[in-house]
């Protein structure tokens, strides 16, 4: 490539990227499917002050880092740089009233919120599905936004299904995929994982299985709910993990992926059925699962989870395609 050429390569780029719709490239960003977060600090005073952001990353493990963007026309802007400390609050799915709370002008966002002073004096907010409690490790500059990255000093998870924004509304996917199922013919199966065990149950053949629901006219939304209810009351649903039908019976299976809190951990057995057990999918054989639909699908999940990223499985129970999935 000719000299001549590259340069005029070069004031062509620039000049396309010159001419970027910034409204057009915002719908574009939204076709990107996030959670909703609160980003907290307080002021030397104690004052709280906080946000609401869906640009928010995980950044690295060891050390322990995360961003959140920040825009810097944003009244929040000179605080959250400067204040060498903020939090991450993660919504659960039934807090959208609290994100738009954020999200808003208020003289006072905090007056209505259950909150908590953490150790690096960033308000925590009750009932999220997970919060990170961070000191500012660098602020970096980024055309008219900042990042702000944090180090974790400490965080917690609920165990809550979290609340989703795309395309300028909000979604909450556990709920949205329950509501959209319900027939005679459908089972729907909980893959609850505590750590790196799942609750299985046994069957009346003395196998292993997982809980699981016969869908009423009610949805699958109820028959999770009774699932809960019966084997572990605090848990929730993440996202469909395997749709499946059994060509041989004619049913329909739905197993949706499901956390239960960690500090339920150190408990035994299940909460409410003794006959569930939270176990070692490496200490089961084969054989010893009810069928072999299941003790794959179980063997995928294994695999999966050491590499915390997912995919969802369509076909029937013996051949089908895996869709990948963000964890």
């Amino acid at each position: 490539m000719s000299q001549e050429t590259s340069q005029a390569m070069g004031r062509n780029a620039g000049q396309a990227i010159s001419k970027i719709n910034t409204r057009e490239l915002r719908d574009a960003f939204g076709a990107f499917m996030t959670g909703v977060t609160i980003v907290t600090t307080a002021t030397d005073g104690g004052k709280p002050l906080g946000f609401t952001a869906n640009s928010f990353s995980s950044v690295s493990l060891d050390p322990a880092l995360l961003l959140v963007s920040i825009a810097k026309t944003s009244s929040n802007y000179q605080a959250f740089s400067t204040a060498g400390h903020f939090a991450i609050n993660i919504l659960a799915e039934g807090q959208k009233d609290l994100s738009n709370t954020f999200a808003r002008p208020s003289d006072d966002r905090f007056a209505n919120v259950s909150w908590q002073l953490s150790a690096n004096r960033n308000p925590l907010i009750d009932d999220v599905s997970a919060w990170f409690d961070c000191t500012t490790h660098a602020v970096i500059d980024a055309g008219d936004h900042a990042l702000i990255i944090g180090r974790v000093g400490a965080f917690h998870s609920a165990g809550f299904a979290g609340l989703g924004y795309y395309r300028g509304g909000y979604f909450t996917p556990a709920r949205v995929s329950a509501e959209v199922i319900a027939g005679p013919k459908v089972i729907v199966n909980a893959i609850i994982a505590r750590e790196d065990k799942v609750l299985l149950v046994k069957t009346a053949g003395n196998k292993w299985g997982l809980p699981s629901k016969a869908i009423g006219k009610e949805g699958a939304d109820k028959a999770l709910a009774e699932i809960f209810a019966k084997y572990q009351p605090d848990a929730s649903a993440s996202f469909i993990y395997s749709v499946y039908n059994n060509t041989e019976t004619h049913y329909q299976y739905i197993s949706f992926l499901c956390s239960a809190p960690d500090e339920l951990a150190s408990v035994g057995h299940v909460s409410g059925d003794a006959s569930g057990q939270f176990v070692s999918l490496d200490d089961i054989e084969t054989e010893a699962f009810q069928d072999n639909a299941l003790a794959s699908m179980l063997q995928r999940y294994r695999k999966e989870n050491e590499l915390k990223s997912y995919g969802l499985y369509f076909g029937d129970h013996s051949n089908g395609t895996v869709r990948p999935l963000h964890s």
